[in-house]
Protein backbone atom coordinates (compact mmCIF):
# COMPACT_ATOMS: atom_id res chain seq x y z
CA UNK A 1 0.00 0.00 0.00
CA UNK A 2 2.86 2.36 0.70
CA UNK A 3 4.26 1.66 -2.03
CA UNK A 4 1.25 2.74 -4.27
CA UNK A 5 1.02 5.51 -2.03
CA UNK A 6 4.60 6.83 -3.19
CA UNK A 7 3.25 6.18 -7.09
CA UNK A 8 0.34 7.75 -6.85
CA UNK A 9 2.16 11.24 -5.40
CA UNK A 10 5.17 10.89 -7.84
CA UNK A 11 2.78 10.71 -10.75
CA UNK A 12 0.48 13.30 -9.38
CA UNK A 13 3.17 15.70 -10.48
CA UNK A 14 2.48 14.91 -14.39
CA UNK A 15 -0.74 13.37 -14.17
CA UNK A 16 -2.69 10.83 -15.88
CA UNK A 17 -1.37 11.46 -19.52
CA UNK A 18 -3.28 9.69 -22.19
CA UNK A 19 -6.63 9.40 -20.45
CA UNK A 20 -7.58 12.31 -17.91
CA UNK A 21 -5.81 14.82 -20.62
CA UNK A 22 -5.71 13.62 -23.38
CA UNK A 23 -4.87 16.72 -25.78
CA UNK A 24 -2.23 18.18 -24.09
CA UNK A 25 0.99 17.25 -23.51
CA UNK A 26 3.47 17.81 -20.85
CA UNK A 27 4.60 21.07 -21.90
CA UNK A 28 1.79 22.71 -22.27
CA UNK A 29 0.10 21.67 -19.03
CA UNK A 30 0.50 25.46 -17.61
CA UNK A 31 0.38 26.84 -14.40
CA UNK A 32 -3.23 26.49 -13.56
CA UNK A 33 -3.05 23.10 -12.61
CA UNK A 34 -3.85 22.29 -8.92
CA UNK A 35 -1.02 20.93 -6.67
CA UNK A 36 -4.00 19.96 -4.67
CA UNK A 37 -7.62 18.81 -5.48
CA UNK A 38 -10.15 19.89 -2.07
CA UNK A 39 -13.32 17.06 -2.91
CA UNK A 40 -16.80 16.89 -1.24
CA UNK A 41 -18.23 13.47 -1.14
CA UNK A 42 -21.75 13.43 -1.52
CA UNK A 43 -22.92 9.66 -0.99
CA UNK A 44 -20.78 7.12 0.73
CA UNK A 45 -22.46 3.87 0.95
CA UNK A 46 -20.89 1.03 -1.01
CA UNK A 47 -19.65 2.36 -3.84
CA UNK A 48 -19.16 6.12 -2.37
CA UNK A 49 -17.05 4.14 0.27
CA UNK A 50 -14.77 2.62 -2.36
CA UNK A 51 -14.27 5.83 -4.33
CA UNK A 52 -13.14 7.43 -0.78
CA UNK A 53 -10.77 4.55 -0.19
CA UNK A 54 -9.01 5.10 -3.28
CA UNK A 55 -9.21 9.41 -3.22
CA UNK A 56 -7.58 8.56 0.91
CA UNK A 57 -4.51 7.12 -0.86
CA UNK A 58 -3.51 10.02 -2.81
CA UNK A 59 -1.40 13.24 -1.52
CA UNK A 60 -2.53 15.30 -4.53
CA UNK A 61 -6.50 15.48 -2.84
CA UNK A 62 -7.84 16.40 0.31
CA UNK A 63 -11.59 15.36 1.54
CA UNK A 64 -12.74 18.68 3.17
CA UNK A 65 -16.27 17.48 2.71
CA UNK A 66 -19.06 14.29 3.07
CA UNK A 67 -22.53 14.18 2.74
CA UNK A 68 -24.91 11.27 3.64
CA UNK A 69 -28.36 11.18 5.31
CA UNK A 70 -27.35 7.61 6.94
CA UNK A 71 -25.23 8.52 9.84
CA UNK A 72 -23.64 4.71 9.91
CA UNK A 73 -21.75 5.91 6.54
CA UNK A 74 -20.71 8.79 7.76
CA UNK A 75 -19.65 7.69 10.56
CA UNK A 76 -17.72 4.83 8.77
CA UNK A 77 -16.27 7.12 6.54
CA UNK A 78 -14.90 9.38 9.37
CA UNK A 79 -13.14 6.16 10.75
CA UNK A 80 -11.34 5.42 7.31
CA UNK A 81 -10.31 9.34 6.79
CA UNK A 82 -8.90 9.18 10.60
CA UNK A 83 -6.72 5.60 10.26
CA UNK A 84 -5.61 7.27 6.73
CA UNK A 85 -4.40 10.00 9.04
CA UNK A 86 -6.09 12.70 7.13
CA UNK A 87 -8.20 16.35 8.38
CA UNK A 88 -11.57 15.67 9.46
CA UNK A 89 -13.81 16.63 6.99
CA UNK A 90 -17.06 18.70 7.43
CA UNK A 91 -20.06 16.71 7.26
CA UNK A 92 -23.96 16.99 5.64
CA UNK A 93 -26.63 14.43 6.22
CA UNK A 94 -29.70 16.38 8.14
CA UNK A 95 -32.07 15.73 5.48
CA UNK A 96 -32.30 15.05 1.32
CA UNK A 97 -31.27 18.18 0.75
CA UNK A 98 -28.79 19.24 2.98
CA UNK A 99 -25.77 18.57 -0.18
CA UNK A 100 -26.76 21.81 -1.55
CA UNK A 101 -24.64 23.28 2.02
CA UNK A 102 -22.08 21.51 0.83
CA UNK A 103 -21.83 22.51 -2.41
CA UNK A 104 -21.67 26.20 -1.27
CA UNK A 105 -18.12 25.66 0.52
CA UNK A 106 -15.50 27.47 -0.85
CA UNK A 107 -13.54 24.67 0.16
CA UNK A 108 -15.04 21.53 -2.12
CA UNK A 109 -13.16 22.11 -5.84
CA UNK A 110 -15.18 18.90 -7.25
CA UNK A 111 -17.61 16.53 -6.13
CA UNK A 112 -18.05 12.96 -6.56
CA UNK A 113 -21.56 11.56 -6.88
CA UNK A 114 -22.23 7.82 -5.36
CA UNK A 115 -26.01 8.41 -4.61
CA UNK A 116 -29.17 6.05 -5.56
CA UNK A 117 -30.31 6.96 -9.67
CA UNK A 118 -33.16 9.01 -8.74
CA UNK A 119 -30.64 11.67 -7.51
CA UNK A 120 -27.88 11.79 -9.94
CA UNK A 121 -29.05 14.34 -12.04
CA UNK A 122 -30.61 16.83 -9.72
CA UNK A 123 -27.67 16.91 -7.73
CA UNK A 124 -25.27 17.13 -10.72
CA UNK A 125 -27.21 19.56 -11.96
CA UNK A 126 -26.92 21.42 -8.27
CA UNK A 127 -22.97 20.70 -8.07
CA UNK A 128 -22.01 22.01 -11.82
CA UNK A 129 -24.15 25.54 -11.05
CA UNK A 130 -22.24 25.80 -7.64
CA UNK A 131 -19.09 25.57 -10.20
CA UNK A 132 -17.65 22.39 -8.89
CA UNK A 133 -16.26 19.74 -11.47
CA UNK A 134 -18.67 16.99 -10.98
CA UNK A 135 -17.77 13.00 -11.24
CA UNK A 136 -21.23 11.49 -11.16
CA UNK A 137 -21.72 7.00 -10.80
CA UNK A 138 -23.76 5.28 -13.54
CA UNK A 139 -26.04 5.94 -14.71
CA UNK A 140 -26.14 9.34 -14.84
CA UNK A 141 -29.99 10.05 -16.13
CA UNK A 142 -33.27 8.16 -15.61
CA UNK A 143 -35.48 10.09 -17.91
CA UNK A 144 -34.54 12.08 -21.33
CA UNK A 145 -35.35 15.16 -19.82
CA UNK A 146 -32.47 14.72 -17.28
CA UNK A 147 -30.21 13.91 -19.79
CA UNK A 148 -31.06 17.24 -21.61
CA UNK A 149 -30.14 19.01 -17.89
CA UNK A 150 -26.92 18.06 -17.90
CA UNK A 151 -25.67 18.84 -21.27
CA UNK A 152 -27.54 22.36 -21.29
CA UNK A 153 -26.02 22.95 -17.17
CA UNK A 154 -23.03 21.88 -18.38
CA UNK A 155 -23.22 24.00 -21.37
CA UNK A 156 -24.70 27.21 -19.14
CA UNK A 157 -22.47 27.12 -16.29
CA UNK A 158 -18.96 25.90 -17.98
CA UNK A 159 -18.68 23.48 -14.95
CA UNK A 160 -17.25 19.64 -16.46
CA UNK A 161 -19.01 16.49 -15.75
CA UNK A 162 -17.06 13.61 -15.92
CA UNK A 163 -19.42 10.22 -16.21
CA UNK A 164 -17.82 7.70 -13.88
CA UNK A 165 -18.25 4.48 -16.05
CA UNK A 166 -15.25 2.11 -14.67
CA UNK A 167 -15.13 -0.14 -17.04
CA UNK A 168 -14.03 1.69 -19.96
CA UNK A 169 -10.73 1.22 -17.83
CA UNK A 170 -10.81 -2.40 -17.98
CA UNK A 171 -7.19 -4.14 -19.14
CA UNK A 172 -9.24 -6.24 -21.96
CA UNK A 173 -11.42 -3.27 -23.30
CA UNK A 174 -8.39 -0.66 -23.55
CA UNK A 175 -6.42 -3.75 -25.37
CA UNK A 176 -9.26 -4.01 -27.86
CA UNK A 177 -9.58 -0.28 -28.55
CA UNK A 178 -5.67 -0.27 -28.93
CA UNK A 179 -6.69 -2.60 -32.03
CA UNK A 180 -9.65 -0.59 -33.12
CA UNK A 181 -7.25 2.71 -33.27
CA UNK A 182 -4.39 0.36 -34.83
CA UNK A 183 -7.29 -0.78 -37.93
CA UNK A 184 -7.09 -4.59 -36.39
CA UNK A 185 -10.43 -5.46 -37.50
CA UNK A 186 -10.76 -2.96 -40.63
CA UNK A 187 -13.78 -0.54 -40.91
CA UNK A 188 -16.22 -1.30 -38.22
CA UNK A 189 -19.43 -2.66 -38.85
CA UNK A 190 -21.33 -4.40 -35.41
CA UNK A 191 -20.98 -4.68 -31.78
CA UNK A 192 -22.31 -6.60 -28.78
CA UNK A 193 -22.52 -5.50 -25.06
CA UNK A 194 -24.69 -5.35 -22.41
CA UNK A 195 -24.96 -5.84 -18.37
CA UNK A 196 -25.73 -9.42 -17.55
CA UNK A 197 -25.29 -9.73 -13.75
CA UNK A 198 -27.14 -12.06 -11.15
CA UNK A 199 -28.49 -9.71 -8.73
CA UNK A 200 -31.12 -10.62 -7.13
CA UNK A 201 -29.78 -11.50 -4.26
CA UNK A 202 -28.49 -7.44 -4.37
CA UNK A 203 -32.26 -6.66 -5.16
CA UNK A 204 -33.75 -8.98 -1.97
CA UNK A 205 -32.20 -8.87 1.34
CA UNK A 206 -33.27 -8.36 4.41
CA UNK A 207 -30.29 -6.38 5.31
CA UNK A 208 -28.66 -9.32 8.01
CA UNK A 209 -25.87 -10.34 5.58
CA UNK A 210 -24.32 -8.41 2.53
CA UNK A 211 -26.54 -10.18 -0.24
CA UNK A 212 -28.40 -13.40 -0.28
CA UNK A 213 -30.11 -13.04 3.17
CA UNK A 214 -33.71 -12.77 2.35
CA UNK A 215 -36.53 -11.45 -0.18
CA UNK A 216 -37.05 -8.18 0.97
CA UNK A 217 -36.69 -4.80 -0.66
CA UNK A 218 -37.59 -1.03 0.38
CA UNK A 219 -37.63 -0.02 3.88
CA UNK A 220 -37.08 -3.40 4.84
CA UNK A 221 -33.91 -4.00 2.90
CA UNK A 222 -30.53 -2.83 2.85
CA UNK A 223 -28.14 -1.27 0.98
CA UNK A 224 -29.28 -0.98 -2.89
CA UNK A 225 -31.91 -2.99 -2.13
CA UNK A 226 -33.59 -0.18 -0.28
CA UNK A 227 -33.62 1.76 -3.80
CA UNK A 228 -32.74 -0.31 -6.61
CA UNK A 229 -35.45 -2.85 -6.49
CA UNK A 230 -38.42 -0.21 -6.65
CA UNK A 231 -37.47 0.61 -10.96
CA UNK A 232 -37.91 -2.97 -11.87
CA UNK A 233 -41.12 -2.94 -10.05
CA UNK A 234 -41.99 0.32 -11.87
CA UNK A 235 -39.89 0.50 -15.40
CA UNK A 236 -39.72 -2.10 -18.47
CA UNK A 237 -36.44 -0.63 -19.74
CA UNK A 238 -32.87 -1.61 -19.95
CA UNK A 239 -32.14 0.43 -16.42
CA UNK A 240 -28.16 -0.34 -16.21
CA UNK A 241 -26.88 0.46 -19.60
CA UNK A 242 -23.33 2.38 -19.61
CA UNK A 243 -21.01 -0.93 -18.43
CA UNK A 244 -21.23 -2.32 -22.02
CA UNK A 245 -21.92 0.72 -24.13
CA UNK A 246 -19.53 2.65 -22.74
CA UNK A 247 -17.03 1.48 -23.66
CA UNK A 248 -17.98 0.38 -26.89
CA UNK A 249 -19.16 4.23 -27.65
CA UNK A 250 -15.57 5.08 -27.40
CA UNK A 251 -14.55 2.61 -29.06
CA UNK A 252 -17.26 3.66 -32.21
CA UNK A 253 -16.67 7.75 -31.74
CA UNK A 254 -20.04 8.31 -30.50
CA UNK A 255 -20.30 12.07 -30.29
CA UNK A 256 -17.07 12.68 -31.84
CA UNK A 257 -17.23 12.27 -35.21
CA UNK A 258 -20.46 9.64 -34.98
CA UNK A 259 -23.31 9.32 -32.73
CA UNK A 260 -26.06 6.82 -32.20
CA UNK A 261 -28.91 7.80 -34.38
CA UNK A 262 -31.96 5.31 -33.42
CA UNK A 263 -32.91 1.83 -31.35
CA UNK A 264 -35.35 -0.74 -30.85
CA UNK A 265 -35.95 -3.08 -27.60
CA UNK A 266 -37.84 -5.91 -26.73
CA UNK A 267 -38.16 -7.61 -23.33
CA UNK A 268 -38.65 -10.98 -22.36
CA UNK A 269 -41.44 -11.79 -19.68
CA UNK A 270 -40.54 -11.06 -15.88
CA UNK A 271 -40.30 -14.25 -13.83
CA UNK A 272 -36.63 -14.13 -12.76
CA UNK A 273 -37.17 -12.22 -9.39
CA UNK A 274 -40.92 -13.80 -8.55
CA UNK A 275 -39.24 -16.92 -8.80
CA UNK A 276 -35.99 -16.18 -6.63
CA UNK A 277 -38.66 -15.35 -3.25
CA UNK A 278 -40.87 -18.25 -3.89
CA UNK A 279 -37.80 -20.53 -4.12
CA UNK A 280 -35.74 -19.25 -1.11
CA UNK A 281 -36.12 -20.31 2.02
CA UNK A 282 -37.22 -16.89 3.90
CA UNK A 283 -39.89 -16.84 0.76
CA UNK A 284 -42.34 -18.96 -0.65
CA UNK A 285 -45.40 -19.18 -2.34
CA UNK A 286 -47.38 -17.21 0.65
CA UNK A 287 -44.82 -14.54 1.24
CA UNK A 288 -46.08 -11.19 0.26
CA UNK A 289 -43.48 -10.34 -2.16
CA UNK A 290 -44.34 -13.46 -4.24
CA UNK A 291 -48.15 -11.91 -5.34
CA UNK A 292 -45.94 -8.85 -6.75
CA UNK A 293 -46.39 -8.23 -10.62
CA UNK A 294 -42.84 -7.24 -11.43
CA UNK A 295 -42.82 -4.73 -14.50
CA UNK A 296 -39.34 -5.27 -16.35
CA UNK A 297 -38.94 -7.81 -18.66
CA UNK A 298 -35.92 -10.47 -17.64
CA UNK A 299 -34.16 -9.90 -20.49
CA UNK A 300 -34.05 -6.36 -22.20
CA UNK A 301 -32.75 -6.33 -26.14
CA UNK A 302 -31.67 -3.31 -27.56
CA UNK A 303 -30.27 -2.32 -31.16
CA UNK A 304 -28.84 0.55 -31.80
CA UNK A 305 -28.07 2.20 -35.25
CA UNK A 306 -25.31 4.84 -35.76
CA UNK A 307 -25.30 7.87 -37.89
CA UNK A 308 -21.95 5.49 -39.39
CA UNK A 309 -24.00 2.43 -39.92
CA UNK A 310 -22.80 0.41 -37.32
CA UNK A 311 -25.41 -1.71 -35.27
CA UNK A 312 -25.00 -2.03 -31.57
CA UNK A 313 -26.96 -4.70 -29.71
CA UNK A 314 -27.11 -4.18 -26.13
CA UNK A 315 -28.13 -6.89 -23.41
CA UNK A 316 -29.78 -5.97 -19.79
CA UNK A 317 -29.87 -9.60 -17.84
CA UNK A 318 -29.72 -9.20 -13.59
CA UNK A 319 -32.70 -10.82 -12.87
CA UNK A 320 -32.27 -14.07 -13.93
CA UNK A 321 -29.21 -17.16 -12.57
CA UNK A 322 -26.03 -16.37 -14.61
CA UNK A 323 -22.68 -15.81 -14.24
CA UNK A 324 -21.40 -12.30 -14.79
CA UNK A 325 -20.65 -11.19 -18.37
CA UNK A 326 -20.86 -7.46 -20.55
CA UNK A 327 -20.77 -10.16 -23.56
CA UNK A 328 -18.49 -7.67 -25.53
CA UNK A 329 -18.06 -8.27 -29.48
CA UNK A 330 -16.15 -5.97 -32.35
CA UNK A 331 -17.05 -6.75 -35.52
CA UNK A 332 -14.92 -5.15 -39.12
CA UNK A 333 -14.57 -5.86 -42.30
CA UNK A 334 -11.51 -7.68 -41.29
CA UNK A 335 -12.22 -9.20 -38.21
CA UNK A 336 -13.88 -9.71 -35.34
CA UNK A 337 -13.14 -10.06 -31.06
CA UNK A 338 -15.67 -11.72 -28.34
CA UNK A 339 -13.75 -10.92 -25.21
CA UNK A 340 -15.09 -11.14 -21.49
CA UNK A 341 -13.78 -12.95 -17.85
CA UNK A 342 -14.49 -15.69 -19.62
CA UNK A 343 -14.32 -15.88 -23.26
CA UNK A 344 -11.40 -13.83 -25.04
CA UNK A 345 -10.72 -15.07 -29.00
CA UNK A 346 -10.38 -13.19 -32.18
CA UNK A 347 -10.16 -14.03 -35.84
CA UNK A 348 -8.58 -11.49 -37.89
CA UNK A 349 -8.58 -13.07 -41.91
CA UNK A 350 -5.28 -13.24 -43.67
CA UNK A 351 -3.59 -13.23 -40.29
CA UNK A 352 -4.87 -15.46 -37.41
CA UNK A 353 -4.85 -19.65 -38.81
CA UNK A 354 -8.03 -20.61 -41.26
CA UNK A 355 -12.01 -20.04 -40.51
CA UNK A 356 -10.97 -20.88 -36.30
CA UNK A 357 -10.60 -18.48 -33.40
CA UNK A 358 -7.83 -17.71 -31.50
CA UNK A 359 -7.14 -17.43 -28.06
CA UNK A 360 -6.37 -13.27 -27.51
CA UNK A 361 -3.90 -13.79 -24.64
CA UNK A 362 -0.89 -12.85 -27.08
CA UNK A 363 -2.86 -10.35 -28.88
CA UNK A 364 -4.20 -8.31 -25.67
CA UNK A 365 -0.34 -8.35 -24.56
CA UNK A 366 0.75 -7.09 -27.66
CA UNK A 367 -1.65 -4.16 -27.67
CA UNK A 368 -1.83 -3.61 -24.01
CA UNK A 369 -2.69 -0.25 -23.04
CA UNK A 370 -0.19 2.46 -21.85
CA UNK A 371 -2.00 3.26 -19.32
CA UNK A 372 -1.83 -0.68 -17.62
CA UNK A 373 1.83 -1.00 -18.76
CA UNK A 374 2.91 1.97 -16.59
CA UNK A 375 0.27 2.01 -13.83
CA UNK A 376 -1.57 -1.65 -13.60
CA UNK A 377 0.85 -2.94 -10.98
CA UNK A 378 -0.39 0.01 -8.78
CA UNK A 379 -4.22 -0.22 -9.98
CA UNK A 380 -4.74 -3.68 -9.00
CA UNK A 381 -6.17 -3.34 -5.41
CA UNK A 382 -7.96 -0.13 -6.16
CA UNK A 383 -11.27 -2.36 -6.36
CA UNK A 384 -12.84 -4.05 -9.50
CA UNK A 385 -9.38 -5.25 -11.02
CA UNK A 386 -7.76 -1.79 -10.72
CA UNK A 387 -10.37 0.09 -13.35
CA UNK A 388 -11.76 2.28 -10.36
CA UNK A 389 -7.63 3.59 -9.93
CA UNK A 390 -7.97 4.59 -13.17
CA UNK A 391 -11.30 6.20 -13.45
CA UNK A 392 -10.81 7.93 -10.51
CA UNK A 393 -7.05 9.57 -11.45
CA UNK A 394 -8.59 10.80 -15.17
CA UNK A 395 -11.52 12.56 -12.85
CA UNK A 396 -8.37 14.25 -10.35
CA UNK A 397 -6.48 14.69 -13.25
CA UNK A 398 -8.91 16.64 -15.15
CA UNK A 399 -10.69 18.43 -12.18
CA UNK A 400 -7.42 19.92 -10.84
CA UNK A 401 -6.79 21.18 -14.42
CA UNK A 402 -9.98 22.29 -14.64
CA UNK A 403 -9.79 20.60 -18.39
CA UNK A 404 -13.31 18.71 -20.69
CA UNK A 405 -12.30 14.74 -19.30
CA UNK A 406 -12.14 11.54 -21.24
CA UNK A 407 -16.14 10.93 -20.92
CA UNK A 408 -18.01 13.63 -20.34
CA UNK A 409 -21.40 15.57 -20.05
CA UNK A 410 -22.53 14.55 -23.71
CA UNK A 411 -21.45 11.37 -23.03
CA UNK A 412 -23.20 10.67 -19.64
CA UNK A 413 -26.34 12.02 -22.27
CA UNK A 414 -26.39 9.61 -24.63
CA UNK A 415 -24.99 6.52 -22.93
CA UNK A 416 -28.18 6.88 -20.09
CA UNK A 417 -30.41 8.10 -22.75
CA UNK A 418 -30.74 4.32 -23.52
CA UNK A 419 -33.34 4.03 -20.50
CA UNK A 420 -35.70 5.71 -21.40
CA UNK A 421 -35.49 5.50 -24.73
CA UNK A 422 -35.64 1.51 -24.38
CA UNK A 423 -38.53 2.16 -21.92
CA UNK A 424 -41.48 3.39 -25.10
CA UNK A 425 -39.66 1.59 -27.62
CA UNK A 426 -40.92 -1.68 -25.37
CA UNK A 427 -44.18 0.14 -24.80
CA UNK A 428 -44.80 0.44 -28.38
CA UNK A 429 -44.21 -2.99 -29.43
CA UNK A 430 -40.80 -2.37 -30.52
CA UNK A 431 -41.20 0.90 -32.06
CA UNK A 432 -37.91 2.56 -33.47
CA UNK A 433 -36.89 5.30 -31.22
CA UNK A 434 -34.92 8.18 -32.40
CA UNK A 435 -32.19 9.40 -30.28
CA UNK A 436 -31.84 13.35 -29.60
CA UNK A 437 -28.32 14.77 -30.56
CA UNK A 438 -27.13 15.96 -27.52
CA UNK A 439 -24.10 17.86 -29.08
CA UNK A 440 -26.54 19.90 -31.41
CA UNK A 441 -25.01 18.72 -34.45
CA UNK A 442 -21.31 19.22 -32.96
CA UNK A 443 -20.57 15.62 -33.21
CA UNK A 444 -19.98 15.99 -36.74
CA UNK A 445 -16.61 18.56 -35.99
CA UNK A 446 -15.56 16.88 -32.75
CA UNK A 447 -12.57 15.49 -32.09
CA UNK A 448 -12.39 11.92 -30.49
CA UNK A 449 -9.74 11.52 -27.72
CA UNK A 450 -6.60 10.43 -28.35
CA UNK A 451 -7.14 7.50 -25.80
CA UNK A 452 -4.09 5.33 -27.52
CA UNK A 453 -1.14 7.80 -27.05
CA UNK A 454 2.55 6.58 -26.94
CA UNK A 455 4.20 8.31 -24.23
CA UNK A 456 3.57 10.69 -21.09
Amino acid sequence: MDTRRHFIKKSAIVGAGIVSAPNLTLANMGSSSKDKLNVGMIGVGLRGTNHLKNLLLRDDVVITAICDIDDARIKLSLDAISKAGKTKPTTFGKNNYDYRNLLELKEVDAVVIATPWLWHTKMAVDAMKAGKYTGLEVSAANTLEECWDLVNTHEQTGSHLMILENVSYRQDVLAVLNMVKQNVFGELLHFRCGYQHDLRAVKLNDGKQPYGGGVEFGEKGTSEAKWRTQHSLLRNADLYPTHGLGPIAVMADINRGNRFVSLTSHASKPLGLHNYIVNHPKGGPDHANAKIKWKQGDVITTTIETAKGETIIVTHDCNLPRPYSLGFRVQGVSGISEFDYHTKRIHVEGVTEGHGWEDMKDWLQKYDHPLWKKQGEYAREAGHGGIDFFVMDAFVQSAKQNIAPPMDAYDAAAWSAVTPLSELSIENNGEPQDFPDFTKGNWIKRTPYNWIKESY
